[in-house]
């Protein structure tokens, strides 16, 4: 390059290692930080190429001219370099307008002041031309908002070099190798600037600076092709684990070892009603639920007792310690899972499994025995009789286990609501067609509402159970249903022997033993079915004799009907329901 000095040759070389740069890195575009990093590459050239202008210039008005066009560059790369920073490591929420904003406000005053012409010498108190054996550079005396600058630069600088610096240690390769050529392109300018204000170059005028953004440019070079810089970012992975975090369906908190909630997700905070602009920094047993169950234990605990969101479910908890990387814990995660479905599910098959193993080996073993009598005597009829009827009872359990399948698959589309009326006058024609001896009795003022089809295998269940086992010669049955306090309550009362209290204990404490079981299936449908749809049910002693089930559902679960409603249950015809018992 003829004209040119050595020094201007050496700038340009960095010129065009940076130029190289920003082309690769606005090529990534929209990849998290491209477009900052860009525009990072972009100042340092901006600064160097009018750096070179600015040393071909022999008069000092050019000489001026072309150190305040520089202006432009310097203060771009530090604003750059921490948005880049925030973006490529997945703060991006703090690359938002108010803080890029916040952010320009010190270095748009510097190119506004430049601008005006720097009257109050502010930037620069005094200029000069000096002429060394490098060549001739423009020698100013820094005025007090240089400094200002320069202090701000550093401080960008450093704040952006934090969450990099982070990564150096990273389990990833990749994330090293970019995080330690990103601090190497950042660290090189950085120190030649101190150098320069610190006096301690010997050639006066000559900032090093720009001449340091040739490694900067070989470094960044080295990032995006050998390590795949903006192609392989953490900032995926650091939003990802944010939304695993936040967006988890238990219920998660972080203590410290001070025993302070740091954080909970966002479920944690929805299910238990906790505010968590309040929660973090208070005690952890005034936060977190059943805490002092926790305190003192690791791996999995529970089931606990919770009242939330959802009422009272059990959930087991699972702490585990969180280490730092010398394996010293510095604080405690707790996770919270709702095991209600599954203990549900337990106990579902649990009962299908006595079903099976007790009650059908019960009535196989009676089949056998008549049988065998059978061969001996085959015109035996009471024991043909005890046949059928062991027979007919093994094929009412599968039907009504199969019924109870189907009824709470939780794949299954659940049916439609239905009215109340029309379930309950369902179970009274069933009652009146199966036990004609029967007396069924149906209140007159029953609610007109729309309720969860599942709530008619349980009045089904309770009208079977009422009449089936009544060992009067005619049986009665009163069916009522009314609203009160946001519950819709139903009630199926008898005149039989009522129910063995052992098996209300058995229904109350949701588990069955071999020696303590309910008789059949059908009060566990009866059970089941009001749990899936948030209600309830007690039993009581109806005087002189006989039995009163009561079934409440709240409010929110009902739908008012409309005319067409009315019309179709004055026309809907009355459907067989099937038989049910305990």
């Amino acid at each position: 390059m003829i004209g040119l000095s050595p020094l201007s040759v050496a700038l340009l070389a960095a010129v065009a290692t940076g130029t190289s740069a920003a082309i690769l890195a606005w090529r990534e575009r929209p990849d998290a930080g491209a477009t900052w990093l860009a525009l990072l590459l972009v100042g340092q050239v901006w600064w160097t190429t009018f750096l070179v202008f600015e040393l071909e210039a022999s008069a000092l008005a050019a000489k001026a001219l072309w150190y305040d066009v520089q202006w432009i560059g310097v203060v771009v790369v530090p604003v750059a370099w921490l948005l880049f920073a925030l973006e490529y490591t997945g703060r991006d929420r703090y690359v938002r307008p108010g803080v890029v904003a916040a952010v320009c406000v010190a270095p748009l005053i510097t190119l506004l002041v430049v601008a005006a012409g720097d009257p109050l010498g502010l930037i620069v108190a005094d200029r000069q031309v000096t002429d060394t054996a490098v060549g001739s550079f423009l020698r100013v005396e820094p005025g007090p908002w240089y400094y200002v600058m320069a202090g701000y630069t550093y401080l960008l600088g450093l704040i952006g070099s934090v969450p990099i610096l982070q990564l150096v240690r990273d389990d990833a390769r990749p994330f090293r190798g970019q995080s330690a050529a990103l601090l190497v392109g950042t660290a090189v300018p950085w120190v030649s600037s101190i150098v320069y204000l610190s006096g301690a170059i010997p050639v006066l005028g000559l900032d090093p600076t720009p001449l340091a953004f040739a490694v900067s440019g070989v470094a960044y070079l080295l990032a995006l092709s050998r390590f795949r810089l903006l192609t392989l970012t953490p900032a995926p992975r650091r939003r990802a684990r944010q939304l695993v975090f936040e967006q988890l369906h238990d219920p998660v908190f972080v203590v410290g070892t001070e025993g302070y909630v740091l954080d909970l997700n966002r479920c944690a905070a929805e299910i238990f009603e906790i505010d968590r602009r309040t929660a973090i920094g208070e005690a952890a047993t005034a936060v977190i639920p059943r805490y002092d169950d926790l305190k003192d234990e690791h791996g999995d605990v529970g089931p606990l007792s919770i009242v939330g969101l959802n009422g009272r479910r059990p959930y087991e908890v699972t702490v585990r310690d969180v280490t730092d990387d010398h394996g010293r814990a510095i604080g405690r995660l707790a996770v919270y899972h709702d095991v209600g479905e599954y203990l549900v599910q337990q106990q579902r098959l649990n009962v299908l499994n006595r079903v099976f193993r007790h009650d059908i080996r019960t009535e196989t073993n009676l089949i056998q025995g008549y049988a065998d009598r059978l061969a001996t005597v085959p015109g035996d009829e009471q024991a043909l009789s005890v046949v059928k009827e062991s027979a007919a009872r093994i094929y009412e359990l599968s039907e009504r286990t199969r019924a109870a399948s189907d009824l709470f698959d939780p794949v299954a589309e659940p049916d439609p609501p239905v009215l109340m009326g029309e379930i309950v006058e369902e179970a009274a024609s069933t009652l009146r067609e199966e036990w004609p001896h029967a007396e069924v009795s149906v209140g007159d003022n029953v609610p007109g509402v729309r309720v969860p089809a599942t709530l008619r295998a349980v009045v089904e269940n309770l009208c079977s159970n009422a009449v089936q086992h009544n060992d009067a010669d005619r049986p009665c049955v009163w069916i009522d249903a009314s609203t009160e306090g946001g519950w819709i309550t139903l009630t199926v009362a008898d005149d039989g022997p009522g129910i063995d209290p052992a098996e209300r204990d058995v229904l109350a404490q949701g588990t069955e033993t071999p020696l303590e079981h309910a008789s059949g299936v059908g009060l566990w449908i009866v059970k089941w079915g009001i749990d899936t749809i948030g209600g309830r049910v007690s039993f009581a002693d109806r005087e002189p004799e006989g039995t009163i089930v009561t079934v409440a559902i709240p409010l929110s679960e009902a739908t008012e009907i409309d005319e067409t409603d009315v019309e179709s249950a004055e026309r809907s015809a009355v459907k067989p329901a099937s038989r049910a018992g305990r």
